[in-house]
């Protein structure tokens, strides 16, 4: 029994279905409001009714979103739970209406950043750290989510994808089917951004470089030096491996060219021993030389100088607050002592609880920042760091047989691309500081991908 068919669904199919559904099992579906017999004609009427009924629900959704959008567009807030790191704060008033808008949440958006740091940088010892491996550290040191749960792979994942992080929140970016909505129909939101763009970057290059869909393993544990990391200029597509007099010699060839023909891209082949001489040597000579790394760290250096500045100025802001909400404590505990304030009194016993969390929360906080500055302070790079990285690095390229160690190629290269009449090698300053460090440690550098 319903009030309305629409009660029951605002789907024809969905309430025809269901309704022969259960007439087959013996049950009928009886409204309240609209009575209705089981002849053909009242049959008729029913669906007619289901038919306006979709209709309707599905006008009422459009003018809805289109509301809700514009809402966005405004700036502000639609509703639902906002990212952990962010909470719902009154903007202004417009008639009876409140319009709200995201503000940080200063309680959670140091365990945001904790979790951007450890995919960047690992906890100081551990190099960049895998969602898996995040999910764990957080978990073993009581760090819990919003709700007081532990971490798990999908909200660590989720959290370093999202770009709202970054002051970009997308509105309407998927449907409720989960699916990907048009660009067109999606708003964006500026929001104060928790992770700078830079940051956000360089983590979804780890992400990517961490993905077995997109980097098998054999890419990374294969005999050849350059597999997946080599491409041809023209096309874009990857080169792979072609033998030739019996498979005496080797060469790297472009793959589109062979799987799709001359037309597709005309292609390159290069001999494997060749290029992969040339690209190490080119690393040894003009990358692993003190003055070079000096030069090609200095702005990721500077930026890191930021970064501790301002990480500094959060300590102080977390230590203010926590001093703030134990003097207010105090102040209550000495109305309570003086017979002012009742202990028993409801409201009092929740302002001392939540005075409490904000005090603990802002000193946990404030511990953990202080633990990132303290291993940002172990990773400065001194010059004789540089001097002994390139010198050891060069000794290192080069295996028992003098051939060449992969992972600590692929530790300082990214990408080869081969043009005809040049190479093009790529990397990142973030992936080469990260394995100065750890070089300098004398960890081994994080750039065999551990798959999640």
């Amino acid at each position: 029994m319903v009030h309305s068919f629409s009660r029951f669904f605002r789907d024809h199919f969905e309430l025809e279905f269901y309704v022969r559904k259960l007439a087959k099992n013996g049950v009928k579906l009886v409204s309240i409001t609209q009575e209705m017999g089981d002849d053909p004609m009242h049959v008729m009427m029913r669906q007619i009714m289901a038919l306006f009924d979709e209709y309707q629900s599905k006008e009422t959704a459009k003018h809805v979103l289109r509301a809700m959008r514009e809402n966005a567009r405004q700036g502000f807030w639609n509703g639902s739970l906002p990212p952990i790191g962010y909470r719902v704060v009154a903007a202004e008033q417009r008639g009876a209406k409140i319009k709200k808008r995201l503000e940080i949440d200063p309680f959670h958006a140091e365990t945001v950043r904790t979790i951007f740091r450890l995919a960047l940088e690992g906890d100081g010892g551990s190099g960049s750290m895998g969602v898996k491996a995040i999910a764990a550290w957080l978990n073993e040191r009581s760090i819990r989510t919003r709700d007081g749960g532990r971490w798990g792979l999908g909200a660590v994942h989720q959290i370093l994808t999202r770009t709202t992080y970054t002051g970009r929140h997308e509105f309407n970016r998927r449907g409720k089917d989960r699916k990907l909505n048009p660009k067109s129909e999606a708003v964006v939101v500026e929001v104060p951004p928790i992770i700078d763009q830079e940051t956000f970057d360089a983590v979804q290059a780890h992400l990517q470089a961490r993905n077995p869909k997109k980097v098998p393993p054999r890419v990374v544990s294969g005999p050849t030096l350059l597999t997946g990391l080599i491409h041809c200029a023209k096309c874009g597509g990857a080169m792979t491996i072609r033998t030739g007099k019996g498979g005496r010699y080797r060469y790297y060839a472009c793959s589109t060219k062979a799987r799709q023909g001359p037309t597709a891209c005309t292609g390159i082949t290069v001999p494997m021993e060749k290029l992969d001489d040339l690209v190490a040597k080119n690393l040894e000579d003009e990358l692993l030389q003190p003055d070079r790394l000096e030069a090609i760290l200095s702005a990721v250096l500077d930026r890191r100088q930021e970064q501790t500045t301002r990480k500094r100025a959060h300590v102080a802001e977390l230590n203010k607050r926590a001093t703030e909400a134990e003097l207010r404590l105090k102040r209550l505990y000495d109305a309570i002592e003086n017979g002012i304030a009742d202990v028993d009194d409801p409201d009092l016993k929740e302002r001392i609880a939540s005075l409490k969390a904000t005090r603990d929360q802002a000193r946990a906080d404030a511990e953990r920042v202080k633990a990132s500055l303290s291993a940002e302070g172990r990773k400065a790079v001194a010059p004789d760091m540089l001097v002994n990285f390139a010198s050891t690095a060069r000794k290192k390229m080069r295996n028992a047989n003098g051939g060449y160690r992969r992972d600590h190629l692929r530790a300082l290269a990214q990408r080869v691309e081969v043009a005809a009449d040049e190479v093009r090698i790529l990397g990142s300053k973030s992936n080469l500081l990260q394995t100065l460090v750890a070089g300098a440690a004398e960890t081994k550098p994080g750039a065999v991908p551990s798959f999640v």
